[in-house]
């Protein structure tokens, strides 16, 4: 019991200190004359995938690499399939063009170069699967090209079509970025010293865990801002919200993490990241089946149902 309540205590810490940085950050940032857009697309996606980068280099330390990859892993698959279906079922999500040519595209390759990097070994005359500090470099480099895409384009847009953010005192917007980094520190420790020991009082894998509890906790903040943005009819925040999600993820989470510690890798873990492939291609899929490159109600919920079968496959093959 006191590892569930640790547990839970340690996803909520994460989720409330993500968000006292991206304030503190978004604030400081606007007052210094930095564009909303930009604002958006860097400090508020780098916030709220801070959760899962918390608990994946904690855990990565620690020396459980299951749960470091499986984080990052459940993660995208909760985004897409339950966020994103989600979203859908609360509202129509229409998607940008650009969205459908670029950002979507580039999520698709980040996974396929995950898998690729990671089963890399088996062309070597000793086998031995995982994500190397060299790995981890590769993905860091696409994240610095992706991160230069979102310059581009930002440089390209209207700033003033960004919604306005809250300009906070200095000594305030300092003082959330400071707690925020400190409960971030201490929800990822909590979030993984629990997890890990329900999966030995339960007598479950490290990636069982991953996959479930603490990728639905560290998904929590994604899950909050697209259903409210479907709520509010801003699609283009709730699906770009996910998309970039979890592109941060594979590329900047994974590529950190591997960089600091090697991760061995399960080859099982490869029928996730083909999931992972899967869903993406399926935002394509239901985007281009309806006239009007909408993800309806209706796709929202196919998401939703693929999602809980994949969950009970996973539970199954622990």
């Amino acid at each position: 019991m006191l590892d569930i309540a640790q547990t839970v205590a340690g996803l909520a810490l994460l989720i409330a200190a993500a968000d006292l940085l991206v304030k503190g950050a978004s604030s400081i940032a606007s007052r210094y004359g930095v564009s909303p857009l930009m604002i958006g697309l860097t400090v508020v996606s780098f916030g709220t995938s801070m959760p899962e980068m918390l608990v994946s280099v904690t855990a990565g330390l620690k020396g459980s690499a299951d749960l470091a990859v499986a984080n990052v892993l459940g993660s995208n698959l909760f985004n897409i399939l339950v966020v994103l279906g989600v979203a859908a079922m609360i509202y129509p999500l229409r998607v940008q063009s650009s969205t459908v040519v670029s950002e979507i595209p580039f999520s698709l390759s980040a996974a396929i170069l995950l898998g690729f990097l990671a089963n890399a070994a088996l062309f070597a005359s000793k086998p031995e699967l995982s994500i190397s500090r060299l790995d981890g470099g590769i993905l860091l480099l696409f994240f610095l090209l992706f991160m230069l895409y979102i310059f581009a384009i930002s440089s390209a847009g209207d700033a003033d079509e960004s919604p306005a953010v809250a300009t906070r005192a200095v000594s305030q917007s300092v003082a959330f970025i400071v707690a925020g980094i400190a409960g971030l520190y201490l929800g990822g420790e909590w979030a993984v010293q629990g997890a890990v020991a329900l999966a030995r009082d339960w007598g479950v894998d490290d990636a069982l865990i991953g996959l479930t509890i603490i990728a639905i906790g560290t998904s929590l903040p994604e899950l909050m801002a697209s259903a409210m943005a479907a709520y509010r009819r801003e699609a283009d925040i709730a699906v770009g919200n996910v998309v970039g999600s979890n592109i941060f993820n594979i590329l900047w989470i994974l590529g950190v993490t591997a960089s600091i510690q090697k991760l061995p890798f399960d080859a099982i873990s490869n029928v996730d990241i083909i999931m992972v492939i899967v869903a993406t291609m399926l935002i394509l899929l239901a985007v281009v089946s309806s006239r009007a490159a909408t993800i309806s109600r209706a796709w929202g919920a196919v998401f939703v149902c693929v999602y809980i079968a994949y969950m009970v496959y996973v539970i199954q093959r622990s």
